[in-house]
C-alpha cells in the first residue's frame, strides 16, 4: 500500500471525528445536528493540522532522500550540488548529508576516470614511442642478417642509423624515469645560489655547432649585470634552459633567430627564450606541457625530441615554486619564460 500526507491525514482526521462523535453521543442533552456539526469541524481542523505537520514535516523530507537514494542506486550524480542546512529539521539535514556524500563520491568517479583515460593515453603514447626507434634498429639489423652486412658501405651505414634510433630509445628511456622521479619525489630539488647568466651560457655554447649547422643565429643577450644571481637547483634549471633551447633550435627554420634574454626586478629574474620559428596555435598553447602531446604529430618526430621535454620543464618549475609560461604566434615564433627568486644576497644589493 502507498502511504502519503494525504491518506495519512485522512485516516488520522476520520479516527478523531469519530472519537469525538462517539463521546458526544455520551451526553444526552447534545443533539444529533451538533454531534454531525461537531464531528464535521473535528474532521476538518484534524485533517489539515495533520496534512500540514505529515506534508512539510516528515514526507517532503522522507521524499528528498528517497530520491536522492534513487539517483545513487541508478548513479545519476552528475547534476549533484552539495548544500548546508542551518535548519532544525533532521531529515533536512540528512538529506544535505547524503547530498554532500554523493557530491564527494562523484568527485571521485570523475578523477578515477580521468586518471583511467590518462593512463591508457599513456600507455598508448608510451607504446607508440617505444616501437618507432625499437622497430627500425630491428629493421636494419635484420637486414644486415640477411645478407647486407657483407657490404662494407651498406654495413656501416644501417649499424649507425640502428646506433641511431638506439640512442633515441635511450633518451626516451632516461626522460621517462626523470619524470618519473621528481613526481614521485624521489629527485628532490637542490637549491643553491647560482649564476644564472653563466649558467644560460654554458648551454648556449653548448648548441653553437647544431645552430651553426641549421644556420640559426643562436645568441644570449648581454645585460648590464655580468651576473645574475638566483636561488635554484642549478642541475634542474640548466635541464630546463637545455630543453627550451632545443625545442626552439628544432623548430625554427634555417636563416632564424633564437635568443636567451632576462628581465630583472626586485625579486625575481625572468627568463625568456625565444624564437622565430613554426608558432604553436593557439588551441594548442594549454596542452604543450602534457607527456608526449605533439601539435604537429606527423612532423614533429622527424625533428627529434622524446616528446617529454617540456613535461619535465613544467615539473621541474613547479618543483621551484614557479611555472613555464608560452606566447606564440603561428609563422612567427614562439616565446618561453619562467620566473626565478633572486638571492637574497644579490637582491640586497
Amino acid at each position: 500500500m502507498v502511504y502519503s500526507a494525504r491518506i495519512l491525514a485522512v485516516l488520522l482526521a476520520a479516527s478523531i471525528s469519530i472519537v469525538t462523535a462517539l463521546f458526544l453521543t455520551i451526553l444526552q442533552t447534545v443533539d444529533a445536528g451538533t454531534i454531525i456539526l461537531s464531528a464535521a469541524v473535528s474532521f476538518s481542523a484534524s485533517y489539515v493540522l495533520s496534512y500540514v505537520v505529515l506534508e512539510f514535516l516528515f514526507f517532503r523530507g522522507i521524499n528528498k532522500i528517497d530520491k536522492m537514494m534513487s539517483k545513487l542506486l541508478k548513479k545519476e550524480l552528475k547534476n549533484i550540488v552539495p548544500q548546508k542546512s542551518e535548519g532544525l529539521d533532521p531529515f533536512e539535514r540528512l538529506n544535505d548529508e547524503i547530498t554532500s556524500f554523493a557530491f564527494l563520491k562523484q568527485k571521485e568517479i570523475d578523477e578515477l576516470k580521468k586518471l583511467e583515460a590518462f593512463r591508457k593515453e599513456f600507455i598508448a603514447d608510451v607504446s607508440h614511442e617505444l616501437k618507432t626507434p625499437i622497430f627500425a634498429a630491428q629493421g636494419f639489423v635484420h637486414t644486415l642478417l640477411d645478407g647486407a652486412m657483407n657490404d662494407k658501405n651498406v654495413r656501416s651505414k644501417f649499424l649507425k642509423k640502428a646506433a641511431k634510433s638506439l640512442d633515441g630509445l635511450d633518451s626516451l628511456v632516461q626522460d621517462l624515469l626523470t619524470l618519473s622521479q621528481i613526481e614521485t619525489g624521489d629527485i628532490k630539488m637542490k637549491f643553491d645560489r647560482i649564476d644564472l647568466f653563466k649558467l644560460c651560457e654554458e648551454v648556449v655554447d653548448q648548441f653553437e655547432e647544431k645552430a651553426a649547422e641549421k644556420k640559426i643565429a643562436l645568441s644570449l643577450v648581454p645585460n648590464k649585470q655580468s651576473k645574475i644571481w638566483v636561488h635554484a637547483d642549478p642541475k634542474r634549471i640548466e635541464q630546463v634552459i637545455t630543453n627550451l633551447v632545443s625545442n626552439a633550435l628544432n623548430y625554427t627554420q634555417e636563416g632564424g633567430n633564437v635568443t636567451v634574454s632576462f628581465d630583472i626586478g626586485k625579486k625575481n629574474v625572468t627568463t625568456f627564450v625565444a624564437d622565430t620559428g613554426e608558432g604553436i596555435p593557439a588551441q594548442h598553447l594549454n596542452r604543450i606541457f602534457e607527456r608526449f602531446y605533439r601539435v604537429d604529430k606527423s612532423r614533429s618526430r622527424e625533428k627529434g625530441g622524446t616528446g617529454l621535454g617540456l613535461a619535465i620543464v613544467k615539473h621541474i618549475l613547479e618543483g621551484h615554486n614557479t611555472k613555464a609560461e608560452v606566447q606564440s604566434e603561428v609563422g612567427k615564433g614562439s616565446t618561453f619564460s619562467f620566473k626565478l627568486s633572486r638571492s637574497k644576497e644579490d637582491s640586497e644589493d
